[in-house]
């Protein structure tokens, strides 16, 4: 078939790979941040608020506002080159976090950080949709989403031995400069695939994921959906599209309360282990970095069983159903893992809890993708990833700080484990809004998809 309209598999997996890489170093980035908050507290006299702000709204606020106009850019413009260009960003801004003297300049290093990751999970998340066919979309997307527990394992280990060896500020060079080789790999080897180019598909062949059609047939398909460039909706019309499906309603809604509790976990585990256990920092790392890297195996098992399971039996609920089973089995686990007097058992605890933290990251995503039509896809991205981080990034670790500091007067140092037991009752909140979403995916899904299909005989897509 014709290159410029598709990809051997080999190429699929190796764009796959590198937006991982990509994906890798973005939580290396900002994970950093974590492992790092208990050396720059003792160094510049911050308190916890302070240093939840670092990890919370000062890094989300723009992060999740920015992603929704670069996702309307990324649906019109070259996703490769925004990708390359923000990773290029956050990576220059992370080394700049190692020059801070106050909170002043240490928190716009951090905002720096938040505008260039807010360029790359939309652009990526649309280019992948359109590597991959619906079939294995959801387990693409968690391979991808691996990204999260590979870059937290490597900026946690990497973070614990830096501040005991090198200091905070060296450490922030080390993990924030190669960076800008990622960025170069990916403007360099990944190709712009066309848009819709796995959805406007049907009836793959055995042998690959491509229709057995014409090359002229191909072409023409695919140019009907990118000649619509310039026709891409605004957000505001993507947002009320979305919005106006119940599923996705309860989907936000539920990815965002546990996302509150995750972030809120992740910024604060560090500090609780060195306060509260009294590891250092090189031991903190070490195990941390284990249990976020175990958590890839609930991260690739969400989107697998969810196209596995869904594909056998045609049910499509199964997407929200496994990461609310997940989600229920977490609250008693997390609540043991904080208030367990022993460290080997509390950090025993966190890995099963870090496999199960991360399966609704895949079926999330895939559903989000699938419930609009193609021109829709970086920004449905943008907005579920602004609901997300914004509850979950801005509000998670900001407002475990401030719990943190409100009961320190009467819990002293054990004040972050009462503050990271009482967040962790929102799993189970989240997991109701995922049981009610699951009610209409199946007919919101079905009408998505034949409206993709009216639009791509049209001529034309949204």
């Amino acid at each position: 078939m014709n290159d410029k309209t598709s990809f051997s598999p080999a190429y699929r997996y190796y764009a796959l790979a590198v937006l991982v890489i990509g994906y890798v170093v973005n939580f290396v980035d900002r994970q950093i941040l974590a492992v790092l908050l208990e050396p720059i507290r003792k160094d510049l006299l911050f308190n916890d608020f302070q240093l939840g702000l670092l990890g919370g709204l000062a890094f989300a606020v723009f992060y999740a506002t920015l992603g929704i106009p670069i996702a309307m850019l990324a649906d019109r413009k070259s996703r490769v080159k925004i990708l390359a260009a923000a990773m290029a960003i956050w990576s220059i801004m992370t080394a700049l976090c190692g020059l801070a003297t106050n909170f002043f300049w240490l928190l716009l290093a951090r905002i720096g950080v938040g505008v260039g990751e807010a360029g790359a999970s939309p652009p990526s998340h649309s280019l992948i949709s359109d590597y991959f066919p619906v079939s294995t979309r959801a387990t693409a997307l968690s391979i991808y989403a691996l990204g999260i527990p590979i870059g937290s394992w490597i900026g946690t280990t990497v973070g614990g031995w830096g501040a005991d060896n090198l200091g905070w500020r060296t450490t922030f060079f080390l993990v924030g400069l190669p960076g800008l080789l990622v960025a170069a790999l990916v403007v360099l080897t990944l190709r712009e695939p066309p848009r819709g180019m796995s959805d406007l598909a049907p009836n793959p062949g055995p042998e690959s994921d491509n229709p057995p059609q014409s090359d002229a047939a191909e072409t023409a398909d695919v140019t009907a959906a990118n000649n619509a460039a310039s026709d891409a909706p605004r957000w505001q019309e993507v947002f009320a599209y979305l919005w106006g499906k119940r599923s996705f309603r309860h989907l936000s809604i539920a990815a965002g309360l546990h996302a509150f509790v995750s972030y809120g976990a992740t910024n604060w585990n560090p500090s609780f282990l060195n306060r509260i256990h009294d590891l250092s920092y090189t031991e903190t790392g070490y195990w941390l970095g284990l249990v976020y890297f175990i958590g890839a195996i609930g991260t690739f098992l969400g989107g697998f069983l969810g196209d596995q399971i869904s594909d056998k039996t045609g049910e499509k609920r199964w997407y929200f159903w496994i990461p609310a089973a997940s989600l229920i089995a977490m609250v008693p686990l997390q609540l043991w893992a904080y208030l367990d007097s022993d460290a080997m058992t509390a950090i025993a605890i966190l890995f099963p809890i870090s496999i199960l933290s991360g399966m609704y990251l895949g079926p999330s995503f895939a559903m989000t993708q699938g419930l609009v039509t193609l021109r829709m896809r970086a920004v449905a991205a943008a907005i579920l990833l602004f609901v997300l981080n914004l509850i979950g990034m801005g509000l998670g670790p900001t407002l475990v700080g401030v719990l943190s500091d409100v009961l320190m007067p009467a819990t002293g140092e054990n004040s972050i484990r009462y503050a990271l037991c009482v967040s962790v009752v929102l799993n189970a909140w989240s997991a109701v809004h995922f049981l009610i979403g699951a009610r209409t995916l199946k007919q919101d899904l079905a009408d998505s998809e034949e409206l993709n299909k009216k639009l791509s005989i049209a001529g034309g897509a949204a």
